[in-house]
């Protein structure tokens, strides 16, 4: 047996109510001025996290946009200088947590991330980024958070709509990391793990009142996380980028209604890893129970519903084979295409 498996340095702290410990963990860091992050929708909590660093607020900033628009990025980069802040505390799910990446990518200050979803990018050294219509990523430890705050708390009240596909964007990481280029028999045992404990747990969690699902959940997403950042991506994180970034559709709302047909699509090529996604699932048919979970927690059933159009599928293929991931089945053009049209129709994977 032959591997390589790179640990990735980071404080993880877990926990309902240590949220309120923010100021120790920015304090830890040895930093006095921390600007936090947010989306609009969660401003008013962002100003809450910014009382509770006390002296140590730098100010909020409360425009992260989905996809992580080079724009907003600049114009959060001009906030961040004018307020002196020496730290950045993310404060919110994939679009806020994009955001303190691309600051820290730019500015190589030290960052706190407390997600609020179940996206996993916060363990991840990958930042995705939005310019002219082109989503691109890069990979560079400068993106990535020196200490994860995980709160189940926080997800209380998350919208199922909201809830429910993020997870499966979890699920994502962790089935990808099986296939992936660097895959290796560690992260594989993460990946099922994660697999194995979103299933269970994330439809129990679309109720704010099971706090232990919740956090299995939140446990879940983090393992899944850490896959996607040892192991790597495929087809699937690829077309996912092109229609969001391309078509500006809900990050998580693709990669739900998606990894069942990229799944499908390395069926054959990766019969290993379709296994231990069954297992995980508990299931003969990995492709279709993640189209079951998929139709159970997401609010997509076809791409038509995104108001895409056929001509959109023919750019999205296009785009896809440009520069494309690793992936165990060869990606073609044709092939893509075909993937799409499927689940455009809302057909089977």
């Amino acid at each position: 047996m032959r591997f390589v498996y790179s640990t990735l340095p980071s404080r993880v702290v877990f926990g309902a109510g240590r949220v309120a410990e923010i100021a120790d963990e920015v304090a830890r860091l040895g930093v006095t001025r921390a600007l936090v992050l947010s989306t609009p929708g969660r401003a008013v909590e962002a100003e809450a996290v910014a009382e509770t660093l006390g002296e140590r607020a730098a100010g909020v900033f409360a425009g992260a946009r989905m996809h992580t628009p080079i724009d907003v990025t600049e114009h959060a980069l001009a906030v961040l200088r004018e307020k002196r802040a020496d730290s950045i505390v993310s404060f919110g799910g994939g679009s806020t947590i994009g955001l303190g990446k691309a600051l820290a990518y730019r500015t190589d200050l030290p960052q706190v991330a407390i997600p609020t979803t179940y996206a996993g990018s916060e363990v991840t050294p990958i930042l995705g980024q939005t310019e002219a219509g082109k989503k691109t990523t890069l990979t560079s430890p400068k993106v990535l958070p020196e200490t994860v705050i995980y709160d189940p708390d926080l997800t209380r009240g998350l919208p199922p709509s909201v809830a429910g596909p993020s997870g499966v964007n979890a699920i994502a990481h962790a089935v990808e990391a099986l296939y992936a280029e660097e895959a290796n028999p560690i992260t594989s045992m993460m990946a099922e793990e994660a697999i194995r404990r979103l299933a269970r747990s994330l439809p129990k969690a679309l109720t704010s009142n099971d706090n232990e699902a919740r956090a299995d959940t939140l446990c879940g997403a983090w393992l899944a996380g850490v896959c996607l950042a040892t192991a790597g991506m495929a087809l699937h994180h690829k077309i996912c980028h092109v229609l969001g970034g391309t078509f500006d559709l809900a990050h998580a709302d693709i990669h739900c209604l998606m990894l069942p047909y990229a799944a499908a699509y390395n069926r054959e090529a990766a019969p290993k890893a379709m296994a231990r996604i069954g297992d995980a699932l508990a299931a003969d048919d990995a492709p279709a129970a993640l189209r079951a979970l998929s139709l159970q927690v997401g609010r997509y059933e076809d791409l038509q519903a995104f108001g895409l159009m056929p001509a959109d599928l023919d750019r999205a293929a296009d785009l896809a084979v440009e520069k494309p991931y690793y992936n165990p089945r060869p990606v073609t053009r044709d092939d893509v295409r075909a993937m799409l049209q499927a689940a455009y129709e809302g057909a089977a994977p």
